[in-house]
């Protein structure tokens, strides 16, 4: 089944335009999710909203977007005024600037998205674009409105398509230093970088997306399944969870010594 695209609109670079889709790079539909039920009666509880000084149930006609400005004291905001202060931004990625994508750190990158044409004759101004930014290793940077609130998004060759990236707000982002400038600066001996690298040297691997499964998904996979079949679920996980429990080491060059010997034996 093809994915819905999340976006449509133009991607613009001064005279040049075409027209676009945006569509979700990830996605989370199959993560297991779960319903509240009423135990009694095994029936969906279903939530409503309802006024708090009344109590009395809000119809979702009478529901509107309120800013809170004092205790008790909001200004109302109705859809249309709210969709009145949309920018040009909403329906248009122009691309105002471009920089090297080795200068965007990756705390910046918050949700990817693939674009591209939209329809057939879009393809070749899409693709100069694209080819343009790709040879001279650039990304642009542009603004984006999505869900009411226009963001800063990254565009970023990728193949044959475009990956756009939105861009954390400078609010969101913490600065590392303030967390590591207070680490010791103490270096390693000497003795203990030769047995590292002999064991990253061991367990180098190449990349495999196995290496990002969600065992915890799987268990509760075989939990409802179990449970289908009216049958008690192996208590698998427990028994994982303390087996997979560290030991207290303190001797560093001991536990590097026994990591590669462990590691050698699993490799035989």
């Amino acid at each position: 089944m093809a994915i819905r695209p999340y976006w449509k609109g133009y991607l613009k670079l001064s005279l040049v335009t075409c027209s676009v889709e945006m569509t979700p790079a990830t996605s989370e539909s199959e993560k297991v999710r779960f319903h509240t039920l009423n135990r009694e009666t095994g029936n969906r509880v279903q939530s409503h909203y309802v006024d708090s000084v009344t109590g009395k149930p809000v119809r979702d006609d009478d529901e509107v977007k309120g800013y809170q400005r004092g205790e008790d004291d909001y200004v109302m905001l109705e859809d249309e005024e709210l969709d009145n202060v949309a920018l040009e931004s909403t329906k248009t990625i122009d691309i105002s600037t471009f920089t090297p994508r080795s200068d965007i750190d990756w705390i910046w990158l918050d949700t990817p998205y693939y674009l591209t044409p939209n329809e057939k004759v879009s393809e070749e101004a899409f693709s100069v674009i694209r080819a343009a930014m790709d040879s001279q290793e650039m990304v642009g940077i542009s603004r984006l409105v999505l869900g009411r609130r226009e963001r800063a998004v990254m565009i970023e060759p990728r193949g044959k398509g475009i990956v756009l990236w939105t861009l954390r707000f400078g609010d969101e982002v913490r600065e590392a230093k303030d967390y590591f400038d207070g680490l010791d600066k103490a270096e390693p001996e000497k003795e203990t970088l030769p047995l590292i690298r002999k064991l990253i040297e061991q367990q180098t691997r190449p990349w495999d997306a196995k290496f990002v499964t969600d065992p915890v998904q799987d268990n509760l996979l075989d939990i409802i399944k179990s449970k289908k079949k009216q049958r008690r679920p192996t208590p698998k996980m427990a028994e994982k969870e303390e087996s997979d429990k560290p030991s207290n080491v303190i001797d560093i060059m001991d536990a590097l010594k026994r990591s590669l010997a462990a590691d050698k034996r699993k490799s035989k």
